[in-house]
């Protein structure tokens, strides 16, 4: 998934500034596809110039809006319908697990511990979204509950896994020497 799509969708319901597209990035999609106000704007910029999207009202303080173009709705349906997601997945946390034999014992529990508790928290700020999305009725929210249940149900199978993988290290390598 890229950043250009994930504009073209939100900007697909409505115009919106960067500031109103960023709000709804840390209410909804930053589940899926968190993004940074650098990064937003930078696209913004580069979605204009292959116009993909047009400035449709100018602010106070150069606050721009915009609205996706009729070659920006077709880009964005194409890469719907006809661009198949590339599912990759790579996991810097996981690699760090393949090598935790390489700490101690303490160390490995630990990480996976600290594992658990970021899933955790993680869990908590999509329940927050969820109370959020509850009962509005528009397409990003309707859409956007769907997407946050696979982003709760993966972050439980998260911490639980990082729970279970820490009691299996105590209960595997308790006398593991410490290097």
């Amino acid at each position: 998934m890229s950043l250009r799509h994930a504009v073209l969708g939100l900007l697909a319901e409505g115009p919106a500034s960067g500031y109103d597209l960023m709000k709804t990035f840390d209410v909804s999609l930053s589940n899926v596809w968190p993004a940074t106000q650098s990064q937003l704007y930078t696209e913004l910029g580069k979605l204009a110039d292959a116009g993909l999207v047009d400035v449709s009202a100018e602010g106070r303080r150069g606050r721009k809006e915009y609205m996706i173009t009729e070659a920006g709705l077709a880009e964005l349906r194409h890469w719907i319908t006809d661009v198949e997601p590339t599912r990759v997945l790579r996991s810097d946390m996981l690699l760090r697990v393949f090598f935790l034999g390489q700490i101690t014992p303490e160390q490995a529990r630990a990480y996976l511990r600290h594992q658990s508790e970021l899933a955790g928290k993680h869990l908590e700020g999509l329940e927050r979204i969820r109370a959020f999305l509850e009962n509005r009725q528009d397409n990003l929210s309707a859409y956007g509950r769907i997407t946050l249940e696979y982003g709760v149900r993966l972050a439980k199978t998260q911490q639980e896994w990082a729970l279970k993988a820490e009691a299996d290290l105590a209960r595997t390598r308790p006398d593991a020497p410490d290097r």
